[in-house]
């Protein structure tokens, strides 16, 4: 009998071609991970907070063979990515620039963790949006660590291989980014999301049951592209920053409701909405994993959109196509809307029973099409395994 071939499998193929036409030979392996959803938990990460991410069922797959050298060449299926090649003894973080940070990058932190990365050849394809706050960035740099990390027989564990990820993005990137992401990304399971303390990096798997309650995550990218490096995120964890020394903690996961009328006493108006919002987003991370728990999705839509207006109004990381999806998907039946990421563009997600999907759909691009703007890409997601070797 013959076997169906996969997506996957599919893919795999294409990969293992792509890199042994440019390279003249095969790979040692291929290796993916996926990006992620963020459920609940916006900014609260670097803040020492909580977060409910979902690993996706849309990833980057890396093709890498190990060299006899310490030379390194970047490809990617990206036409307009320019290839990259440079040496591991004599590359320094300044060097970096592009898309080839992100590897580059996480070549760089193994080495300063101790880990002897060899040279390397690697051919780079991906599924996962970039710029649509869907986290492309930390499944580049997991799918990557992961096949340093087995190439050069260290095999960290995934925590480890996470917080270099992370180190990547913010010491070669220049990304002032928390650890969410490549949490995420690496400890991703099947239908769960990630409930992830960040203060002290423990993590348990919440189950979701979105199939099984009728429901879909429609993902609706609005094409208004974002940069993490840029100025605006940096400047909300400034903030955080400057809220939590005024208001005499080590970090604003110090604080909650009780806290806000001092808070409102001691800061200026900017800095307690920027305060405010992070001491309700993590009381609504906790507040949507207990729901799930004892209630189950359905349950949940209010605080999708709580957490909304919160990033909208006080922490102010939205724009106009952001409320427009969310707002849209709301009026058409979703349950619940929300922004998802860093902010300033990207995605808006919107938890709709599997029968309105395709109403909730028609009306969002209906009504970015009457305000002439960008077609923006909806599409569902479910959520899937973390980083594997294929």
């Amino acid at each position: 009998m013959t076997t169906t071939k996969t997506e996957a499998d599919r893919q795999a193929i294409t990969l293992t071609g792509a890199f042994t036409n440019y390279f003249g030979h095969e790979p040692d392996g291929l290796w993916r991970a996926p990006g992620r959803v963020n459920l609940m938990g916006e900014h609260t990460d670097y803040n020492e907070g909580l977060v409910l991410p979902f690993a996706i069922d849309r990833s980057t797959t890396v093709a890498v063979s190990a060299r006899d050298d310490r030379t390194v060449r970047l490809v990617s299926s990206f036409g307009d990515a320019e290839a990259v090649e440079f040496n591991l003894d004599t590359f320094a973080p300044e060097d970096a620039h592009g898309w080839s940070a992100y590897p580059a990058g996480v070549a760089w932190e193994l080495e300063q963790a101790g880990v002897p990365v060899p040279g390397f050849e690697l051919y780079v394809s991906s599924d996962v949006p970039v710029g649509a706050g869907l986290s492309s960035s930390a499944a580049l740099e997991c799918a990557v660590a992961l096949a340093l990390s087995e190439l050069s027989g260290a095999r960290l564990e995934r925590t480890q291989l996470a917080d270099i990820g992370r180190r990547a993005e913010n010491n070669v990137v220049g990304a002032p980014t928390g650890i969410m992401d490549q949490y995420a990304s690496m400890l991703g399971t099947r239908n769960s999301a990630v409930y992830l303390d960040c203060r002290d990096g423990k993590s348990v798997p919440v189950s979701l049951g979105l199939e099984e309650s009728g429901l879909v995550c429609l993902v609706i990218d609005t094409k208004v592209s974002h940069a993490h490096a840029n100025g605006g995120y940096a400047a909300r964890r400034a903030s955080c920053a400057r809220g939590a020394h005024q208001m005499g903690v080590g970090a604003l996961r110090d604080l909650d409701s009780t806290d806000l009328p001092r808070a409102e006493r001691t800061l200026d108006e900017e800095t307690f909405r920027r305060v405010r919002h992070i001491i309700t987003e993590n009381e609504r991370v906790a507040g949507t994993v207990d729901l799930l728990r004892t209630h189950g999705p359905h349950a949940i839509g209010d605080l999708l959109d709580a957490s909304h207006r919160s990033m909208r109004d006080d922490f102010e990381i939205s724009c106009p196509e952001l409320n427009l999806a969310a707002d849209t998907a709301r009026a058409n039946g979703a349950l619940g809307a929300r922004m998802t990421g860093g902010g300033f563009g990207g995605s808006a997600i919107a938890l709709v029973s599997t029968d309105d999907a395709a109403r909730v759909k028609d009306a969002v691009l209906t009504g970015f099409a009457a305000r002439g703007l960008q077609t923006p890409d909806i599409f569902a997601v479910l959520p899937a395994d973390g980083a594997q070797k294929l």
